[in-house]
């Protein structure tokens, strides 16, 4: 049960950093940014894991690589939607 709650809460981190990063925290509450920072820790570590190295996703969840992996990951997510719906990166 605390491995769900740091998730939902490293989630809602990471997701806030790359919305202002991506300059779309104005458009996003709290649950999108949970949604985009774990959607996009999986996406990261589905593209990322050759270069990153490191264990699993769940191995540490404050590890270094995890980290940067979940944000990289966040970022791209929010790159490719804006692309979607705007028709740019931004």
């Amino acid at each position: 049960m605390i491995d769900f709650i740091i998730a939902i809460v490293m989630g809602g981190v990471i997701g806030w950093l790359a919305s202002i990063v991506m300059r779309t925290d104005a458009q996003q509450g709290i649950f999108l940014n949970i949604i985009v920072g774990c959607v996009g820790s999986i996406l990261g570590r589905l593209l990322l894991s050759g270069f990153i190295g490191g264990g699993r996703l769940r191995d540490n969840a404050f590890d270094w690589r995890t980290l940067v992996t979940a944000f990289i990951g966040a970022i791209i997510l929010l790159a490719v939607v804006n692309l979607i719906r705007r028709g740019r990166v931004r």
